[in-house]
């Protein structure tokens, strides 16, 4: 991923290298970042929000 603000659904699939149906089902069920719904529909994820999601999810070795 590069160095943009906002991520796309599709940088969130390719990074965690699951489906777009995953990361729908992950939001219908409020598991996935928080995430930008544009006028237009479109969907962003702040970086830091996607940062943060993912850091919430380590487990202790």
């Amino acid at each position: 991923m590069g160095k943009e603000r906002h991520l796309t659904i599709e940088d969130v699939c390719d990074d965690l290298d699951i489906a777009r149906s995953t990361f729908y089902d992950w939001r219908a069920k409020k598991r996935a970042p928080r995430c930008i719904k544009l006028p237009n529909g479109d969907i962003r994820i702040r970086r830091e929000e996607y940062e943060r999601w993912l850091e919430s999810h380590e487990e202790a070795a």
